[in-house]
């Protein structure tokens, strides 16, 4: 399958999923979810969707617990929005791109003070 294809399927999955998450998820435990990104492997039958979750460790959790419970409605919910032959197994995973750069901005404002 083209690159191009797997490309715009993971952009309107990504976009798709936030819609879900945000407004027909009505699990307490899926607190602030964002989507930041979604890999679909090139024959379409998986997709790692990269999630950062505002909170502590606890909260992260609970939000994944919450997801995997959730994971049959998502799905069932994605393929009604996306029109493929068969919807991607999804895998949710933490991003964390967010949190590394969050720290370094930290470790550098600490050092920008301390001189």
């Amino acid at each position: 399958m083209s690159d191009l294809r797997v490309n715009r399927v993971g952009e309107q999955m990504k976009k798709e999923l936030g819609d879900i998450l945000g407004k027909k998820i009505k699990d307490p435990r899926v607190g602030f979810v964002t989507v930041t990104d979604v890999e679909v492997t090139g024959d379409l039958q998986q997709a790692k969707v990269f999630i950062s979750v505002l909170g502590d460790e606890k909260q992260k959790q609970d939000t994944l617990m919450g997801l995997a419970k959730a994971k049959g409605f998502i799905r069932s919910e994605i393929g009604k929005r996306i029109r493929l032959r068969k919807t991607p197994e999804l895998l949710f995973e933490f991003d964390e791109a967010i949190e590394k750069g969050n720290r370094i901005e930290h470790i550098l404002r600490e050092l920008n003070d301390h001189n």
